[in-house]
């Protein structure tokens, strides 16, 4: 529901300066060292998220005459990571948390955990709450580099002025690796469909669209391009903020119900359009990156001038950003695209691609990776080959900061439209 005056203009803008809340960028601090290698374990992380098991079955923001929109302020960990805050308890228990649309459980660390991405964070700890409830059923997410391990517990969750009693997540014992030692973050909170929720645990937001308790079943999200200085953006449940893009909304039907998955109609790279059959593409807030096929990456990287450093990502002489080819994704039939300076990462003062390549594990995708890259050279030869086998890109924060989105779980859509 787009925001509208009941009887002026002018009233419309009263009612939205006074209920308009906006919180400051989370600063965080990182060596030299983080700051260069900040994008170095993605490819681990999404390994882990998406390829890893899952289900076989696949404070007031606004308020008019039309009801509540509820809005909950993220922060932009210098364009990689953005997250915020999630209270469980009473009292509360405040945890930083990424709002993924690629995953649907929340999850948080535990004081029964032993592992150091443990001791590193935030940990939900069920004694100090009033209304913890105990379930203890097992939690797992098989992992590339290990599981995530914990148990089911139901407490009340906070989400902006949301409260979700007897809320069911879970409390992680054991993280694997480094992926979730290094993060800004303490835990996830998922935000796609319940058919990929682990143990079917009732995902917050299904928790309310189910108690009535959002205007309408949808949530948009913006994120804002600020670097390490002012607001890191806002996701807002029940509603639309007009605000926060220009132009029309286009709609993109979700063709899978697990994933906020898209279909991807054409990929159009320096003027010239690959002409593919129809793919998926999965709209991912927690994903910090554009992930594409690895044999469709590296070209993309290697028209572009990127060439792979010693932590694997592709960095550019920043110097060539301005004169770099416009990449386009095609959704609904409407071209959305980005210049160089939007698939760039700026990262003290080295220039690294947004784009990563990231096959599906074998037997489908390497065995035939390596030996065409070797043959083909042309974008759209590269491009026909990979989605026949029906790769899928993974669209994260790289597109999203440049384009408003909006997941309408009501109509099974998602909006897109240029950022603000």
């Amino acid at each position: 529901m787009k925001l509208f005056a009941v009887s002026t203009i002018a009233s419309l803008v009263l009612v939205a300066q006074a209920a308009l809340t906006r919180v400051p960028i989370k600063k965080a601090k990182e060596s030299s060292y983080e700051k260069l290698n900040r994008y170095s374990h993605t490819g681990s992380y999404l390994t882990q998220k998406y390829f890893g098991s899952r289900p076989q079955s696949f404070t007031p923001f606004q308020v008019d005459q039309q009801g509540m929109k509820h809005g909950v302020p993220l922060s932009n960990y210098l364009n990689a990571q953005y997250y915020g805050e999630v209270a469980i308890g009473s009292p509360a228990q405040v945890f930083t948390v990424v709002f993924d649309t690629g995953s649907s459980n929340l999850w948080v660390p535990s004081t029964h955990c032993t592992s150091i991405a443990c001791y590193l964070h935030n940990q939900y700890d069920s004694g100090k709450s009033n209304s913890y409830v105990e379930n203890g059923t097992t939690f797992a997410i098989q992992y590339g580099s290990g599981s995530l391990e914990g148990f089911i517990s139901q407490d009340t969750v906070r989400l902006g002025d949301i409260s979700l009693p007897h809320q069911g997540f879970a409390e992680s014992v054991k993280e694997p690796g480094f992926t979730f030692a290094m993060a800004k973050f303490d835990g996830i909170l998922g935000l796609g469909y319940d058919t990929i929720a682990v143990n079917h645990v009732v995902p917050p937001f299904y928790n309310m669209v189910n108690r009535n308790l959002i205007d309408e079943p949808l949530f948009s999200v913006w994120l804002n391009d600020a670097g390490d200085a002012g607001d890191g953006g806002e996701l807002v449940f029940g509603g639309i903020d007009d605000a926060h893009y220009t132009g029309d909304l286009t709609w993109a039907p979700v063709r899978r119900k697990g994933y906020w998955e898209i279909e991807l109609q054409d990929v159009k790279f320096g003027g010239e359009y690959a002409e593919l059959d129809p793919v998926g593409a999965a709209i991912d807030t927690g994903t910090s990156l554009i992930v594409a096929p690895a044999t469709v990456a590296d070209l993309i990287n290697e028209q572009i001038g990127a060439k792979k450093n010693w932590a694997g990502q592709y960095t550019i002489d920043c110097s060539k950003v301005p004169s770099l080819p416009e990449f386009c994704f095609v959704f609904a039939g409407k071209d959305f695209c980005m210049d160089g300076k939007d698939y760039i990462l700026n990262v003290q003062n080295q220039c690294i691609s947004g784009f990563m390549g990231m096959d599906i594990p074998a037997p489908a995708g390497p065995l035939w990776v390596g030996k065409f890259s070797e043959e083909k050279k042309c974008f759209k030869c590269v491009m026909l080959i990979s989605f026949f086998f029906n790769f899928d890109f993974i669209v994260g924060d790289v597109f999203l900061r440049k384009f408003y989105s909006v997941y309408d779980l009501g109509n099974d859509r998602v909006g897109l439209a240029k950022a603000s």
